[in-house]
């Protein structure tokens, strides 16, 4: 019934997802994510994330079973709810994704080059993002809860807040250009407001996502990166400090509010 219940969803997907449709301005999404809040296509990627989160792989032919999360080696449950955060065997802030390529490499022997200079989507990457949609999904309900108390997290949200209002590229724009207002579109698309802690909930709270309008799922190191590919400026280098320090701005902004991880997205 589960294989049916995520077949029918993608087949909605599908059907939903062509240009005309997406063209209608009055394109009620929320009522389609809806339909699908119990079976949404993410989940597939969810399971096979839990298959790869416990299969021995790379040159040290490990699992990634004794990756700590930040809540311990191995658990799981509720950890994405508190990422990023200030890990001291790495002496640096992690988001989700960074994290778990530090546990590649470490535990797997996996190099990190084949992720940060892979394709979304592709190899490594398409691991990763299969690996975050299961860890994201144990945090489904959670409350949102970074710690900021961190020096280094203090600098990170700072340098996330600068980032945010840094207008660039060939269109002049910033993060704030879309996302410090009420009530703002792009067609049938709800664009949070994240100067707010209601609307960075909303934001934070729902990336990683499955994309109906593509039939992908981004985590959100994809999500950012497009945000820079569409303000016409340079695209971030994955896991940069900058990404991190978007996310942590974003996330610390959001604390208190639930996670609907994974999301749908049009």
């Amino acid at each position: 019934m589960r294989k049916q219940l995520i077949a029918a969803a993608i087949g909605a997907g599908v059907a939903l997802a062509s240009p005309a449709v997406f063209a209608q301005e009055d394109l009620n999404f929320d009522e389609y994510r809806a339909m699908l809040e119990d079976g949404n296509p993410a989940e597939l990627y969810e399971m096979e994330g839990e298959e790869l989160w416990k299969t021995a792989r790379g040159p040290k032919n490990a699992t990634l079973e004794q990756c700590d999360l930040g809540l311990g080696p191995g658990v799981v449950q509720g950890a994405a709810a508190q990422l990023p955060r200030y890990f001291a065997d790495a002496d640096k802030v992690q988001d989700l994704e960074t994290r778990l390529m530090y546990c590649m490499e470490k535990q797997q022997g996996i190099d990190p080059a084949e992720i940060v200079n892979g394709k979304f989507l592709q190899g490594e990457r398409r691991q990763m993002a299969a690996l975050v949609a299961y860890v994201v999904g144990q945090s489904k309900g959670e409350k949102i809860a970074v710690d900021l108390s961190h020096p280094k997290m203090k600098e990170m949200y700072a340098l996330g807040e600068q980032a945010f209002y840094y207008r660039t590229g060939a269109m002049d724009f910033a993060c704030s250009s879309c996302h410090s207002q009420d009530d703002k579109r792009i067609r049938a698309t709800q664009l949070p407001n994240i100067t707010k802690p209601e609307g960075a909930a909303a934001g934070w709270g729902s990336w990683p996502a499955y994309r109906v309008s593509n039939s992908q799922f981004w985590t959100m190191q994809h999500r950012l990166w497009d945000c820079f590919r569409q303000q016409r400026t340079a695209e971030p280098i994955f896991g940069s400090d900058v990404t991190i320090a978007l996310s942590v701005f974003m996330a610390g902004k959001g604390n208190g509010g639930e996670a609907v991880w994974p999301g749908v997205k049009r």
